[in-house]
């Protein structure tokens, strides 16, 4: 099976003729599976691509990738965890002709906590920066091993002004009421904050809002933004009025999700606090949590188990090996045992247990060795920050 094939394994909600069946709702702010003869069905990313206009990122892409940066995909990539993209083939043709860019990436949980599901596009977007070497900008901190020469991390209420709020300012002139509404599903109960963030969260695809990355009268430069597929509809605005606005349109690289703990018909999220397992939780949480709480694709009984196998495409706990176990022989002798019945759902949890609580000590202890001064130089906008890629060279 192919990693979207995993991804979208027993869904089939597109050929449902079923009148009752509740369609899916993917917005930045909820994700559900659709509902069919009464079941919660698992997101539909086969379905969001073709909703969104997004491409899949097929194996040609992947080769072209290992071919012009010298490195094998990341098991993000290889798994289809990354698994649709607008225009990542520009992005490749950039770094093939040595022409500057960046990549952007953030993130606002709500609750103010962070949970594994936030990790992907930081963990993702950490190796981006390591195989392309370019410049980086986040809108939230995270101690994922990122270094202040390298990147911008900065908040929005202590950054706002100069060229990015300018920036913002252009924008808001550039997006109408029902622009917004459609592309957002806003509605007059809705407060104007809500309303207006978008243009906060767009003016970073512009790289004149860094003026201390990339100078202050410099040309235009694309970025690449890795982001969940929720987030889409931000970028395919931006794209939208990029032009216009006489920028480049961004390129988007977008995930799927990582599910709840309850199961895949919709996300992991910290204003649920059974759903999530949180960056701060201990070994014994996650422990207990994923023994108590993970959904099993195991049988009834062990007896039925043993005699029938289980399901690892809908298993929880192995579907959250595919992210935090880089050894893909380990995940394919797993999976056929687990089919066969030779492997329980206890053992499966074992490993998972492992690989995230070994996940987390190394986050944890990157964590506990931030300083302030590491944190002023992240923050500070003109901190030197040098690429070759950004050199007058560069075109």
């Amino acid at each position: 099976m192919t990693g979207l094939e995993q991804a979208v394994a027993g869904m089939d909600i597109n050929k449902s003729d079923n009148i009752d069946a509740v369609e899916q709702k993917i917005t930045p702010w909820e994700v559900e599976g659709a509902v069919v003869d009464g079941e919660q069905m698992a997101v539909d990313y086969e379905k969001l691509t073709k909703n969104f206009g997004t491409k899949l990122i097929d194996p040609a892409l992947l080769e072209r990738f290992e071919k012009l940066t010298g490195h094998k995909p990341h098991m993000f990539l290889r798994r289809g965890i990354f698994f649709s993209h607008r225009d990542l083939e520009v992005i490749l043709d950039r770094y093939e002709q040595k022409k500057p860019f960046y990549l952007y990436t953030g993130r606002g949980p709500s609750k103010g906590r962070m949970h594994l599901g936030h990790m992907l596009p930081f963990v993702f977007t950490k190796w981006l920066q390591d195989v392309f070497d370019v410049p980086l900008v986040i809108q939230l901190t995270a101690a994922i091993g990122y270094k202040p020469e390298k990147t911008l991390i900065f908040s929005d209420l202590d950054f706002m002004g100069g060229q990015f709020y300018r920036n913002i300012v252009k924008i808001s002139k550039s997006i109408t009421g029902s622009t917004a509404k459609a592309a957002f599903g806003f509605t007059d109960t809705d407060c104007v904050g809500k309303v207006f963030y978008p243009c906060i969260q767009i003016a970073p695809a512009f790289s004149t809002s860094f003026p201390g990355i990339f100078g202050e009268n410099s040309k235009p430069i694309p970025c690449l933004i890795p982001c969940g597929i929720d987030q889409d509809p931000y970028f395919r605005l931006t794209r939208d009025i990029a032009l216009k606005l006489k920028h480049p349109k961004p390129s988007l690289i977008h995930s799927i999700f990582l599910p709840a703990l309850q199961g895949p018909n919709s996300k992991m999220s910290s204003s649920i606090d059974a759903s999530a397992i949180f960056t701060s939780d201990t070994a014994a949480q996650v422990k207990n949590k994923i023994n108590r709480n993970a959904f099993s694709g195991g049988r009834e009984t062990l007896e039925l188990h043993k005699k029938y196998g289980g399901n690892p495409d809908v298993d929880v706990p192995y579907q959250y090996l595919r992210y935090f176990s880089d050894d893909d022989e380990l995940l394919d002798d797993l999976a056929a045992k687990y089919r066969s019945g030779e492997l329980l759902s206890s053992e499966m949890k074992q490993h998972c247990i492992k690989a995230i609580q070994d996940f987390l000590a190394e986050f944890q202890a990157n964590e506990k060795a931030v300083t302030d001064e590491m944190v002023k130089n992240f923050m500070d906008p003109y901190y030197p920050r040098k690429f070759d890629i950004l050199q007058p060279s560069s075109k």
